[in-house]
């Protein structure tokens, strides 16, 4: 416990950290109607009747006499797509708003599109605490979108993924003597996929393809003229190998073409080849659509992020299928 004697601002700081926020822009314009924004993550609800919010302003910040002299000024929660926007506006010497075509607002003061929400506020009390001055401000107009809010934790942009309000359980508890249970996480990637794939098989079944053929195409779809040691460098941690007699029958089906350079067989993906790959791929993205309507958008972000990370830690050396060759 860290007492008022041993108070280390540094550590203060980290601990306010922990504290989970949304993050947000407010904008105003300046005496000269110049736009004026900054990054803030002090946002907060104040009161429902009157619809009253808060946040706060450094007293050395350069556009204190801005939001000081207009008693108008915006809230945009950001979305999980706006980090580069939340970056800009917390930065100093550049156009904050070049680019951005803004919407129309109940005020002179600037109102950014595509955020989670936004609320449109007239100045109703200010105070000094502390180092900052608190603005409290009276909500005259709001909207928001469907679109997953950035969070800021601990120093760094996260995502927030919704935990259901009850215990969620795929089946029964397991008996006492038995220690495979379903939080175990090789359970859950394993069955996660068997079960997205169970649902792919049943797609490709229009085009008689398997997943293993999809995965041939799809890789020669984004980097094709390869061999078959090149090509199964790509796919043979997940268990497919790609042998010149599947290869032959791809090419019977005309969806590649052999090409014998020196002592090499080289693959490239022929145009029926491709369609049948897009095509695919596409069923592929609805099937990924289809669990976002399920899960959620923001959900889903959550997801792949942390697949990503998973994929990244876990990595044995595999070639980037997408690097430049």
């Amino acid at each position: 416990m860290t007492s008022q004697a041993s108070f280390d601002p540094q550590a203060f700081r980290a601990a306010l950290g922990t504290f989970t926020t949304g993050v947000t822009i407010i904008t105003t314009r300046g005496t000269d109607g110049a736009p004026v924004g900054v990054t803030a993550n002090s946002f907060n609800s104040v009161s429902l009747n009157p619809p009253l919010v808060l946040w706060s302003l450094a007293k050395n910040a350069r556009s204190l006499e801005a939001f000081s002299t207009n008693e108008h000024w915006n809230v945009h929660v950001l979305s999980a797509a706006q980090e580069g926007l939340s970056g800009r506006f917390a930065s100093q010497g550049e156009d904050k708003f070049g680019g951005i075509a803004l919407d129309e607002g109940i005020s002179d003061a600037p109102l950014l599109p595509g955020c989670t929400a936004r609320f449109q506020c007239r100045t109703a009390f200010s105070y000094e605490g502390g180092d900052h001055v608190i603005f409290v401000g009276e909500v005259r107009a709001y909207d928001r979108s469907p679109e997953p809010p950035l969070v800021y934790q601990a120093g760094q942009y996260a995502l927030a993924a919704r935990k259901p309000r009850s215990e969620l359980r795929l089946a029964a508890p397991p008996p006492p003597e038995c220690s495979y249970t379903e939080d175990l996480l090789g359970y859950l990637l394993g069955r996660a996929h068997y079960q997205m794939l169970y649902g792919l098989r049943r797609m490709l079944a229009g085009d008689a393809l398997d997943e293993g053929n999809f995965f041939l195409l799809s890789v020669l779809c984004i980097r094709d003229d390869l061999t078959l040691d090149e090509l199964n460098a790509f796919v043979s941690y997940t268990g497919i190998e790609a042998t010149a007699e599947t290869m032959a029958q791809l090419e019977e089906r005309r969806f590649v073409a052999c090409e014998r350079r020196g002592r090499q067989n080289r693959y490239v993906l022929t145009a029926d080849g491709r369609e049948v790959a897009l095509r695919q791929i596409a069923l592929a993205k609805a099937q990924e659509d289809n669990l976002a309507d399920k899960l959620g958008v923001g959900d889903v972000m959550a997801l792949k992020l942390m697949l990503k990370r998973l994929v990244a830690v876990t990595d044995p050396g595999l070639p980037d299928l997408w690097a430049p060759r």
